[in-house]
C-alpha cells in the first residue's frame, strides 16, 4: 500500500488526503463511530485516528501520556526520532507538556482575554467592510479566497504589530507549511525557515526600539524570572501566525459556503440576526476544522487499544463533533441548537488560546457580510475546493449576489 494510495475500508486504514474524504468526511465518520471509533493505518510510518467524543476528552487529558511534542499529523522525516525532546521546543507553548507548558501559555493568554479580543472588534468590522468594498460592486467574488482568507491574516498582523501589505505572502508560507507541504518535508522546513528569518527580523527591530505591539511586550515578559530569548520569542510568533490564519479562515470559508448553498438558514440568518451567536457554536461543531496530533510516550491500552510508546495519534476534533452519542442530528446544522458542547477549540490544557479571537472573527465576517449582502448563492459546486489533513476548510467559495 503507497502512502497516497486508495482506502479500501476506513476501520482498518484512513487518509485524511483522501479526495472524497476531503470533501465529505461525514461517511467515514459514520462507519468508524460504528465500526472502529479507533483506526490504524501503516502509512507514514503508522498512526492512530479516534473518532470518538470521549475517546478525544480522554486521550488529550493526559498530556504527559501522549505528548504534545508531536502536535503535527504530518508525514515527518524518515528515522526521526519523534519522541526526543528537541521536538517540544519548535513551536512553544503549544509542542510543550505539563509543567513547562503553563507559565509560556501565561505568557499569551492576556493578548486573548474576552476584553483584549474585544479591543480589536473595531478594527476586524474595518477591515471586513474594506474586503467586501472591494467585490460589492462586481456582483461576485469568491467568498472563501477573497474574503475569509483575507480577513484572518490582517488582524493577526494588526495583533502583531507586523506589515499588513504581506498578507499574500504569510497565507502562502502557512499554506506550504499545513497544505501544499503535507507530503513534502522541505517545503514545509522551507515554509518555517522562512517565517523564523522574518520574526527574527522583528525582534531584532523590537529589542532596538519596542511598540506597542504583542512582539515588544512579549520581549519585556520573563518565563520563571528568565528572560524570553529571541528563539522562544520567534518560534511563539511563528505558532501565533500559524494559528491565527489558517484554522479561523478555513471555519469562516466553510460557514459561507454552507449558506450559500442552504437558502433556508441563510435568510433566517439575515432576518434573525440575534441567533448569531448559537449559530457561530454550530458551525463550528459542525464545520470543525481542527484535528490535533499526539505521541505516546509509554505503553498505553486504551477501550481494548494497545497504543505503543512512540505511536502517533491524530485525535480528530471534527469527528467527535458529530459523534451521535453526544449530539443529536449530528449530521444537520441546527442554527439554534440550545445544548452544544462541542470542541472544536480542544479541550484541557491545550484548549486553543485563541478561542475568544477565532469566535469574534467569525461573528464579525458573518454579520458584516449578511448586513451588506443578505442575497448569494453558489455559482459553481463543482468549482469549490477543501483544503484536508490536520486543518480541514472549504479554499474556493464562487458566489453570485
Amino acid at each position: 500500500m503507497s502512502d497516497d494510495g486508495p482506502v479500501k475500508d476506513w476501520t482498518t486504514d484512513f487518509n485524511p488526503f483522501d479526495p472524497g474524504y476531503m470533501k465529505d468526511p461525514a461517511p467515514v465518520w459514520r462507519e468508524m463511530h460504528e465500526r472502529c471509533p479507533i483506526s490504524h493505518t501503516d502509512r507514514w510510518g503508522g498512526m492512530w485516528m479516534t473518532t470518538k467524543y470521549e475517546d478525544a476528552r480522554a486521550l488529550v487529558k493526559q498530556p504527559c501520556v501522549f505528548s504534545n511534542r508531536q502536535v503535527s499529523t504530518v508525514p515527518m522525516p524518515e528515522g526521526a526520532d519523534l519522541l526526543a525532546d528537541h521536538y517540544s521546543d519548535v513551536f512553544p507553548p503549544i509542542t510543550k507538556d505539563p509543567p513547562e507548558h503553563t507559565p509560556l501559555r501565561r505568557l499569551i493568554l492576556p493578548f486573548f482575554s474576552p476584553q483584549a479580543v474585544e479591543s480589536y472588534r473595531p478594527y476586524t468590522v474595518k477591515v471586513a467592510n474594506e474586503l467586501i468594498d472591494r467585490f460589492i460592486d462586481k456582483g461576485e467574488c469568491d467568498a472563501a479566497a477573497d474574503y475569509a482568507q483575507q480577513l484572518t491574516p490582517r488582524i493577526i498582523s494588526h495583533l502583531l504589530g507586523i506589515d499588513e501589505t504581506r498578507t499574500d505572502e504569510f497565507v502562502e508560507w502557512v499554506k506550504e507549511l499545513l497544505e501544499l507541504g503535507v507530503n513534502d518535508t522541505e517545503m514545509r522546513a522551507r515554509s518555517t525557515n522562512r517565517m523564523r528569518r522574518f520574526f527574527q527580523e522583528m525582534v531584532d527591530e523590537r529589542r532596538a526600539e519596542p511598540r506597542d505591539d504583542y512582539i515588544s511586550e512579549l520581549l519585556a515578559k520573563d518565563v520563571d524570572g528568565v528572560p524570553v530569548d529571541d528563539r522562544m520569542a520567534v518560534n511563539m510568533c511563528v505558532l501565533l501566525l500559524i494559528a491565527g490564519i489558517d484554522t479561523t479562515w478555513s471555519s469562516i470559508g466553510s460557514s459561507m459556503l454552507h449558506f450559500a448553498t442552504h437558502e433556508e438558514d441563510r435568510r433566517r440568518m439575515a432576518a434573525e440576526p440575534e441567533h448569531w451567536p448559537t449559530a457561530i457554536e454550530e458551525l463550528l461543531r459542525f464545520y470543525s476544522p481542527v484535528s490535533v496530533g499526539r505521541i505516546a510516550m509509554e505503553d498505553v491500552d486504551h477501550n481494548d487499544v494497545a497504543i505503543k510508546r512512540g505511536d502517533r495519534v491524530m485525535i480528530s476534533f471534527p469527528a467527535a463533533n458529530r459523534d451521535p452519542d453526544v449530539f443529536d442530528q449530528v449530521d444537520e446544522v441546527v442554527l439554534d441548537r440550545k445544548k452544544n458542547r462541542h470542541i472544536a477549540f480542544g479541550i484541557g490544557v491545550h484548549r486553543c488560546a485563541g478561542s475568544n479571537l477565532a469566535r469574534m472573527e467569525m461573528d464579525v465576517a458573518l454579520r458584516t457580510w449578511f448586513e451588506r449582502i443578505p442575497e448569494f448563492t453558489l455559482t459553481d459546486p463543482e468549482k469549490v475546493t477543501w483544503s484536508a489533513g490536520q486543518v480541514r476548510g472549504a479554499r474556493s467559495v464562487p458566489v453570485r449576489f
